[in-house]
């Protein structure tokens, strides 16, 4: 897809950091620098839109995705597949995001989600 942006980063048209390659998948860091200094993106290297277009594909990310998770303690494996998800590049990616105690990342499902939410609530009183 010549407009999308990881399909230009795995032909080496658009600058990434590369953390690991292998045959049909490279992981990179965020443009934006992720939710913390570990996250990673994982994708392939062919253009699939989304989790749910390829199965076979989806199948090799999430492979690759968890040899890097086996490298931490506590690590969240995330994906999404269209707007309503929350999916804003159209391009197959998973996110390897690192966790630690405390670390605040406020995930709608956790309770630092729901303290984070009383806490805006109760500053607009």
């Amino acid at each position: 897809m010549p407009t999308c942006v990881f399909c230009a980063i795995v032909n080496g048209r658009a600058p990434a950091t590369i953390v690991r390659e292998w045959p049909d998948v490279i992981a990179i860091r965020p443009r934006s620098g992720g939710v913390n200094e570990r996250h990673v993106l994982v994708l392939p290297r062919v253009h699939v839109p989304d989790a749910g277009t390829d199965p076979s594909v989806t199948a090799s990310v999430a492979h690759r995705a968890a040899e890097l998770m086996a490298e931490h303690p506590s690590a969240n494996l995330i994906t999404s597949k269209g707007d309503p998800a929350t999916q804003t590049v159209y391009h197959l990616h998973v996110h390897v995001v690192p966790r630690a105690d405390g670390d605040g990342l406020p995930l709608p499902w956790t309770p630092q989600h729901t303290a984070r939410t009383t806490a805006q609530i109760g500053a607009c009183s």
